[in-house]
């Protein structure tokens, strides 16, 4: 049995698919999109996450919440069980030296915007969790929550996320948004610890905390010794050291969430595991 925590007024699965990598640049194709989204969805995942911004620059836009939507649309099993978030305020552009950009659009009346082509993007009437993806530096961050409190308000989102936030930021959110700010989306890995105020401050508030790129991420090149203690548990217990990083995370507390990337069904599938792994004080003192 998948492991099921509260996101929100949502029950759904701790450990999510990030739909990214099957959607930005050296994605496998649609169809294997397509076939990556159902096995986890048939193996009991229950909780995607994508965004406004995940497409290849040059190409389609929203390329990323047209394939969830494809995906469910024609996934056989229980739909309704899905929950489904997803992110405004990001862009896609090549840059000068043809690497691809994140622009930054927090514009309360482009949010706006986006996020009612998100949900038509994904289908829906009402979107089950929108995050504001990024601060954009210039635009006053209350005004860019403003604008997704609209989007709550007329009914485009059911509550509301903020992600790549610090303290200060959730607590401007919290401000405004009230009980409908329900989960703060930043990065999480052995790599990546910085954000361990964040993931704190979530607990005290009650908020879920998403780790996006649990297992490091794929774009950037990083310290691989940083695994060393997790493949060191892996081989102990017969298991990938990605699903022992997962289960870490997860150990971290109730309020915890994992959003793993995958290029092809099987790696979805390995990191779906995770949850089902008890890792022993011991494991957890070695991994810190």
């Amino acid at each position: 049995m998948a492991l099921y925590r509260n996101l929100g007024p949502f029950s759904t699965t701790a450990i999510g698919h990030g739909e990214m990598p099957l959607t930005i640049e050296n994605n496998r194709g649609h169809e294997v999109g397509i076939e990556t989204l159902h096995a986890s969805l048939d193996a009991g995942c229950r909780h995607i996450d994508t965004a406004w911004a995940y497409y290849t620059p040059g190409e389609e836009e929203q390329t990323g919440e047209k394939l969830v939507h494809e995906a469910l649309d024609t996934w056989k099993g229980p739909k309704s069980e899905v929950t489904v978030a997803t992110k405004i305020g990001l862009r896609r552009v090549w840059g000068e030296h043809g690497e691809p950009l994140w622009p930054r659009d927090g514009k309360p009346e482009h949010l706006i915007e986006y996020g009612k082509q998100s949900a038509m993007a994904l289908g829906v009437d009402t979107i089950d969790l929108l995050y504001l993806h990024r601060h954009d530096p210039e635009v006053p961050y209350n005004e860019s929550i403003e604008a997704l409190k609209q989007l709550v308000d007329e009914g485009v989102a059911r509550v509301a996320g903020v992600s790549n936030a610090s303290i200060e930021q959730i607590d401007i959110a919290r401000s405004i948004l009230g009980d409908k700010l329900v989960a703060v989306q930043n990065q999480y890995s052995p790599i990546h610890l910085e954000t361990q105020d964040t993931l704190d401050y979530c607990a005290k508030l009650g908020l879920a905390f998403v780790c996006w790129s649990p297992l490091g991420g794929y774009r950037h090149p990083y310290d691989e010794s940083k695994f060393d203690p997790f493949r060191e548990v892996a081989a102990a217990h017969g298991v990938s050291y990605q699903q022992v990083t997962l289960a870490w995370e997860l150990a971290k507390g109730d309020h915890m969430f994992v959003i793993p990337g995958a290029h092809r069904p099987e790696t979805i599938l390995d990191s779906l595991k995770a949850d089902q792994l008890e890792l022993t004080e011991e494991d957890l003192a070695k991994l810190g």
